[in-house]
């Protein structure tokens, strides 16, 4: 009995049997309605299909294992198969109907992100705005659920993360004399010490900032702390919901010092979850994640920012129209979505011009007069707005294009959307004095968004609905006590063949991931021959080391990091393997992209090859040996290697950022007790003496292999996933050979009889071609109808 306690006690409890019951049904497709409003008609029907064949299969399971359960309950020795099926039921049963799609807006200061978030929910003001100045101070996520009401939720730093800020904010502005007794430099502070100043104002009051850490420690708080770490807020009405949010979110004026209790919490905020009711706008499932462009200075907040990134598999680039053309912050913007490509899940990106219904008509005509080709028919604001939006598009295509390819492979999913640039106007969007709803193409992010959605749960449905058809096969086949040729029980060619399948799978993999070595190599060589003028570069300042100090103090009481919330972004680790990644990004991105093998650098090709070999071998042995009699089995065992090889993808994603990071990881840990010293040194000359140490501490690391241990540290990283790809194969594989080697006779025959689960489960299996076509249908007759419409008219001219 205390065998079977592993699985017996995740058992359904008995009252969830009430989910299946006639009368709730008519409830559940109420709310299931009210989910899809922000669907069309046609895409609505769609999804009903599809929530509807999800719902079922899950009360197939449900049902299943619940007999599956009985059945066993009071046996002492439960076969290995048997616990298998069972637990492999329960993770299906309790899988997620949809992870969410995190759709990151990534943008500096005052380029729009809140207001684009504002229109695209249709809540004018919901996150608070206001023109050039930093607005939004921490994440913010925007998703629509089942609530009645309007809520958000805000998550504070926890007491120990505070503390470790606390104390980096004092060491900051800690001024004492230097090792000679000489006083420090006449300290002008920069951008740095004036947000520590601001912090601990805002969070103790005028003076804090001239107090100890431990002085602070013992001060009692302006605001009123939460024991959970944790505020809750709900209204009936989005404007009510702003009101009482616009504090926690809003950057406050350094030279404000009035505001709430709520205000004077700021610096610990985290994060803020918003929550909207049943969207007809954004769907469920969907998560708009408005982030700021920089990072923060605290720890946790900086590795939330990173992480927000890299979890979006969407991100817009988001960038003022006037300040599309260039500048630094523009860049660093771009640099860093393209390297979420690479680490993280991210497989979309564009790039979303805002304000674009700025334009000054004569200007832009006089510039149109000496272009030679320029149309000429220009009558109205409204046509030149839409003519020079329609020629950033080209341009800025062509230009994002080319960035990407020169860091992703070239048939990376990104560089084969149709559109990489959207020219936004939010303002407009409210108004409608120059452009039309449709032309502020507000309404095509949201038809984006729709179909991201659709299409995920599409994969997702079919890919559940396939799987649960494999399991009821499978233990459909182990309730039948009819008695099997001695032949199935013959599995050593299959497994032999297995073990020689999986030592090639290892050889192709190193053969793989030997195709970063050079490239790797290589970098390192321009690493050490560019790594002075780099971190030169770095500590150089346009206006000397005036307001500098603190700044790299900063830095280097962060380990080479420092993030401010008006300055780019500083990471002079990153900078120094800079070199590194420029040459193995393409080579990086093709070994963990998913499109068909080329030259056999792509790692899933690799794994998707052995599966198919796996399949037809088992077919071919299953027919030799007489599997017919049982083809369930073999079908489920087919179907299992798919399930099994198919969740090794997601585990890829996730150590994909750990082995993208180890170069720069690395490089910080080496030199991580030179930044310590650094951040110690006051008194004289200070800023100079910082820098005389990191650069000496960087020249002694690099002579030591600081470099080259980041080589070997990337090598390891890529090993370890080789090792944990071929432990889950082996593993899992061994259980499936065990399942299709189990005997027939007198094993299986007290299961309980699962026949009518089967036989609906196999109607099920039919119905997804049946709702895969008629969702087609319904996509044609309404592009159809849409061509036939009349065009919308636009404003009048003006």
């Amino acid at each position: 009995m205390a065998e079977t306690e592993d699985f017996l006690i995740r058992e359904l409890h008995p009252e969830d049997d009430d989910i299946f019951k006639e009368p709730t049904r008519k409830r559940r497709r109420s709310d299931r309605d009210q989910r899809f409003r922000a669907f069309p008609s046609v895409e609505q029907s769609a999804l009903k299909e599809y929530e509807k064949l999800e719902s079922r299969t899950r009360r197939v399971l449900s049902n299943t294992y619940q007999k599956l359960i009985q059945s066993v309950f009071l046996d002492d020795n439960i076969p290995n198969s048997i616990k298998y099926l069972i637990n492999r039921l329960l993770a299906l049963i309790e899988k997620p109907s949809l992870d969410p799609i995190y759709i990151g807006l990534f943008g500096s200061t005052g380029a729009g992100k809140s207001s684009l978030i504002n229109a695209i929910i249709r809540q004018a003001m919901f996150l608070p705005v206001s023109g050039e100045s930093i607005c939004t101070s921490c994440i913010v996520q925007v998703s629509s659920g089942c609530c009645e009401q309007y809520e958000a939720k805000i998550h504070l730093l926890s007491d120990q993360e505070w503390k470790e800020e606390l104390k980096n904010l004092t060491t900051l502005l800690h001024r004492t004399e230097g090792p000679g007794g000489e006083e420090e430099d006449a300290w002008d502070r920069g951008d740095a010490a004036e947000e520590a100043v601001w912090k601990l104002q805002m969070f103790y009051g005028n003076g804090a900032e001239g107090k100890s850490y431990e002085e602070l420690l013992r001060a009692k708080p302006r605001g009123k702390i939460p024991t959970s770490r944790v505020i809750s807020l709900k209204a009936e009405e989005a404007g009510e919901l702003s009101v009482k949010l616009d504090p926690y979110i809003r950057t406050q004026r350094r030279d404000w010092d009035g505001g709430s209790a709520e205000t004077h919490i700021w610096p610990l905020i985290k994060l803020v979850e918003v929550t909207l009711p049943k969207s007809e706008l954004i769907p469920e499932g969907v998560v708009l994640v408005d982030i700021p462009g920089t990072g923060d200075f605290n720890s946790k907040r900086d590795e939330m920012w990173k992480k927000t990134i890299d979890k979006c598999s969407v991100i817009w680039v988001i960038s003022d129209i006037e300040r599309i053309s260039g500048g630094r912050a523009h860049e660093d913007l771009l640099n860093e979505s393209m390297k979420a490509c690479q680490r993280g899940f991210c497989r979309d990106l564009a790039l979303v011009v805002t304000k674009s219904d700025k334009l000054h008509l004569p200007e832009y005509l006089r510039y149109c007069s000496g272009r030679a080709g320029t149309r000429e028919a220009i009558q109205s604001q409204r046509e030149a707005v839409l003519e020079r939006n329609e020629m950033i598009k080209l341009q800025r295509n062509k230009i994002l294009k080319d960035k990407l390819k020169r860091k992703l492979p070239a048939d990376s999913r990104v560089l084969e959307a149709s559109e990489l640039v959207y020219t936004v106007s939010a303002q407009e969007y409210w108004q409608q004095v120059v452009l039309t709803e449709e032309e502020t193409e507000i309404p095509k992010l949201r038809e984006y968004i729709r179909r991201r959605l659709l299409d995920k749960k599409k994969r997702t449905v079919t890919k559940y609905v396939t799987e649960a058809f494999g399991l009821l096969l499978l233990t459909d086949s182990f309730s039948c006590t009819t008695k099997f040729p001695n032949e199935y029980l013959h599995m050593s060619g299959l497994r032999r063949f297995v073990e020689e399948k999986i030592q090639l799978l290892e050889k192709a993999i190193d053969q793989c991931f030997a195709h970063i070595a050079r490239p790797l190599q290589e970098g390192i060589w321009n690493a050490r021959s560019s790594y002075r003028r780099i971190l030169g570069a770095c500590l150089v300042r346009s206006r000397g080391n005036q307001g500098f100090h603190q700044t790299l103090k900063a830095v280097c009481l962060k380990n080479g990091i420092y993030a401010s919330r008006t300055l780019a972004r500083i990471d002079l680790n990153e900078a120094i393997t800079q070199p590194i990644y420029e040459q193995i990004d393409p080579i990086f991105g093709r070994i963990f992209r998913s499109g068909k093998p080329t030259d056999g650098s792509a790692l899933i090709p690799h794994i998707d090859a052995f599966k198919l070999s796996l399949q037809e071998k088992m077919t071919e042995i299953g027919i030799r040996n007489g599997w017919k009699y049982d083809s369930y089995k073999n079908t489920f065992l087919i179907q299992e290697i798919s399930a099994i090889l198919g969740g090794l993808e997601e585990h890829i994603l996730r150590k994909k950022r750990k082995i993208y990071e180890s170069l720069t990881t690395s490089v910080q840990n080496d030199l991580k007790p030179c930044y310590e010293e650094a951040a110690q040194i006051t008194g004289k000359k200070a800023c100079e003496r910082m820098k005389d140490v990191l650069r000496r501490g960087v020249d002694r690391q690099v002579a030591e292999g600081m470099f080259e241990r980041a080589q070997e540290r990337m090598q390891h990283q890529f090993q370890q996933l080789k090792n944990g790809i071929t432990e889950k194969v082996k593993g899992s594989i061994a259980t499936m050979l065990t399942l299709a080697s189990s005997p027939g006779d007198g094993l299986y025959k007290e299961l309980a009889d699962v026949k009518s689960e089967y036989k609906e489960m196999e109607k099920l299996h039919r119905s997804l071609r049946e709702v895969a076509e008629n969702a087609v249908l319904r996509r044609g007759m309404q592009n159809f109808l849409l061509r036939m419409s009349p065009s919308k008219a636009g404003p009048p001219k003006t």
